[in-house]
């Protein structure tokens, strides 16, 4: 995959992986909801599946997460960060950060059981609308089970997606509990959009 960053005519910086818009730091309220949910269920250790723009990660951090690995399977994104052409160089500098540049498949599949409160995962803009086809992997039975397998007791996924996917809710239904929706209304560059968090527990 080939990320690349470009700054708009309307000031925004915008992030594309493969040619496909992923998101921009003009609309983020869904990524900090991703965060938001796991911390109101009492998530305080995260893995996180993608770095992007560091909303998310920033929203755990702030929200009082107490450890957070993110995968990131971009190494420019975490490099661009560091360097400071995104903004966010402190959250990679905080203490309770790690990060990874890898695939998040391959990175929860080495945790060992239990070992998470939370997983989120926004490495797509939904199993809809893969940024990469290999991606679909990741909405899989197997790959739900290792993330099941990867959570405490009482731990929670939670995924983004740019719509209400109807498939992925049965797939979680089938490995946990309980399944939230959080429809986020939001503004796409002067369009009305719904994106959704889904809640897995």
């Amino acid at each position: 995959m080939t990320a690349h960053l470009r700054r708009r005519e309307d000031g925004a910086l915008e992030l594309r992986v493969n040619g496909v818009f992923v998101m921009d730091d003009v609309e983020t309220s869904s990524e900090r909801v991703l965060a938001e949910v796991v911390l109101d269920a009492g998530a305080r250790e995260v893995l996180v599946g993608g770095l992007g723009l560091g909303h998310t990660l920033r929203a755990l951090l702030d929200g009082g997460a107490t450890g957070v690995l993110v995968a990131e399977i971009e190494p420019e994104i975490v490099t661009w960060m560091r360097t400071g052409r995104i903004r966010g160089r402190e959250l990679l500098d905080d203490p309770r950060t790690e990060i990874v540049v890898g695939d998040v498949r391959d990175v929860v599949e080495a945790q060992p059981p239990a070992r998470w409160d939370a997983i989120c995962l926004d490495v797509d803009n939904g199993p809809d609308f893969l940024v990469h086809e290999h991606n679909a992997d990741i909405y899989s039975d197997d790959f739900l089970g290792a993330c099941r397998t990867a959570l405490r007791p009482d731990g929670a996924l939670a995924i983004w997606s740019m719509n209400r996917p109807a498939g992925l809710l049965d797939a979680l239904r089938e490995r946990f509990d309980r399944v939230d929706e959080h429809p986020v209304p939001v503004r796409l560059q002067d369009r009305p959009e719904t994106y959704w968090v889904l809640l897995a527990r």
